[in-house]
């Protein structure tokens, strides 16, 4: 009879442990819904919010465990851990064959026989004439003046009912070396034409995010000095050849006293325009000890150290470019033949960039 009851005892035992088991999976079942399975917004709304603050603790505490190992092993005179590098589109960008090398003789003996290769050996200086597409906007010409602002040596001429091929024979007539077209719809400028003079390429940009000078807070108003030139990312051959055709719009000798910077940066196929004037400030640091106090002289005042810190202010407009199609010569659009044009099929993946 004893012996019954035990094994009955038991069973009992191994059903309350089975019991706590299943009850402690439901608890973390309950634990793991997904906001997107909760049909009523209030709760879902509650959930997605205590998962992204507990998502943000768990991230403090790994950052704080990684800074507390680093200064330990710092403090033993032992090698900090690597810094991770964070994944982003770019590094995990797709492999490109036409990404530029530094030793590609190829490519330096392509630049000394292009159709820029005049001006930036500054045996020709830039001489530009900007003009509208035939139906003009309010915001057109503030863009187009803000635009001879920033490119040297440029001129604006009104487009009236000129047909382009005519313009192009006018400007070549006249040793201008580059056409900008200015392209308006619905009164906002949404496009840029770049043709190269005489032989060209003719590169076709669509133009998005346009802020003129007025509307960029704390705006500086640029001098007349020739602007320095900064050209980031142009890492493949046809981004080597925009970067070109851009840098054929600017002579090639800055004048530093005027501390102009006139930058086009690539980052995934969209060209970022940037306007700065910068200046160099001297400023008094205060210097501490390794434990964090202020250090002082023999007087016991404490001593003050220069640092030398620059501030940049942009002076406009802002705007984002992104390239449309490359042409061979000027501008043809009936037998004109393609470098390069855009198409939806080429975006097939985000991690495919061109430029």
């Amino acid at each position: 009879m004893g012996g019954k009851r035990k094994s009955n005892e038991n069973e009992g035992v191994e059903g309350g442990e089975d019991m706590n088991n299943s009850n402690k999976k439901m608890k973390k079942e309950k634990h793991e819904i997904l906001p997107s399975s909760i049909k009523n917004k209030e709760k879902r709304s509650a959930v997605h919010a205590k998962l992204k603050h507990q998502k943000k603790l768990d991230k403090r505490k790994k950052l704080k465990a990684r800074d507390a190992t680093a200064k330990r092993a710092l403090e033993l005179g032992e090698e900090p851990p690597p810094k991770q590098i964070p994944r982003t589109i770019e590094n995990t960008r797709e492999a490109d064959e036409t990404v530029c090398m530094p030793d590609d003789e190829e490519l330096f003996a392509g630049n000394d026989a292009d159709e820029f290769s005049a001006i930036l050996k500054q045996d020709r200086t830039p001489k530009i004439l900007i003009t509208t597409c035939r139906f003009n906007s309010t915001r057109g010409p503030a863009f187009i003046k803000e635009l001879i602002s920033v490119i040297p040596n440029a001129h604006y001429f009104k487009r009236g009912t000129y047909d382009l091929k005519k313009i192009v024979e006018y400007a070549n007539n006249k040793d201008f070396t580059s056409i900008i077209v200015v392209h308006t719809n619905r009164r906002e400028p949404d496009a840029l034409l770049i043709i190269g003079l005489p032989y060209g390429p003719t590169a076709h940009f669509k133009l998005s995010s346009l802020v003129l000078r007025k509307d960029i807070k704390n705006h500086g108003n640029p001098t007349s000095h020739e602007p320095e030139l900064v050209l980031n990312n142009f890492t493949t051959r046809l981004g080597h050849r925009i970067g070109r055709v851009i840098q054929s719009l600017f002579p090639q000798s800055p004048n530093f006293r005027g501390r102009r910077v006139v930058t086009f940066h690539n980052q995934r196929d969209f060209i970022f325009f940037r306007h700065h004037r910068y200046i160099f400030e001297t400023k008094e640091a205060k210097q501490s000890d390794s434990k964090g106090k202020k250090s002082k002289d023999a007087k016991g005042e404490s001593i003050n150290k220069e640092k030398v810190i620059a501030r940049l202010q942009e002076c406009g407009p802002r705007f984002t470019l992104k390239l449309v199609s490359l042409q061979h010569g000027t501008f043809d659009t009936k037998g004109g033949e393609y470098e390069w044009v855009h198409k939806p099929e080429m975006d097939t993946s985000r991690r495919r960039f061109f430029l």
